[in-house]
């Protein structure tokens, strides 16, 4: 099935749309920043080195400004950014094997930051997924008028 709209008489019949729910994907971009606040808190309150220190608090400021970003898109009724987060999802992947790369310290902070950025990684994925297969929260609103 392709994605080009088939035309009746002038209106748009493509079969393919899909409406999303802005408010649960708010959650999710919410449940994503927190993770990312605790990846920023998580070596001061367990034992790290200064490596886990700057990649922790790095990696989960960058993850909570990107979901923070989606998160105030969907506020304003718009779809969130793909790119970001995409990205966002990167950097959970990063997160999640980092504890290999880096040395961590302890091992609640290298299981805590793995288990934060497989989470990250699966809702920032389904985020950039949903809001692809979407339309525009103003496309959904017309065809429902029509």
């Amino acid at each position: 099935m392709s994605d080009t709209p088939n035309t009746e008489a002038g209106r748009d019949t493509r079969t393919d749309y899909t409406s999303l729910n802005t408010d649960a994907m708010q959650w999710v971009s919410a449940l994503i920043a927190l993770i990312g606040l605790y990846l920023v808190a998580s070596p001061f309150i367990f034992e790290s080195t200064d490596a886990a220190i700057w990649n922790d608090t790095l990696v989960g400021t960058a993850i909570f400004l990107t979901a923070g970003y989606n998160f105030y898109r969907l506020s304003r009724n718009r779809l969130a950014s793909v790119g970001v987060a995409s990205l966002a999802a990167l950097l959970g992947l990063w997160a999640l094997v980092s504890p290999s790369v880096i040395e961590m310290g302890s091992g609640q902070l290298a299981t805590g930051t793995a288990i934060s950025g497989a989470v990250v990684a699966a809702l920032a994925a389904y985020n950039a997924y949903a809001n692809n297969k979407a339309d525009t929260p103003e496309q959904a609103r017309a065809r429902a008028r029509t």
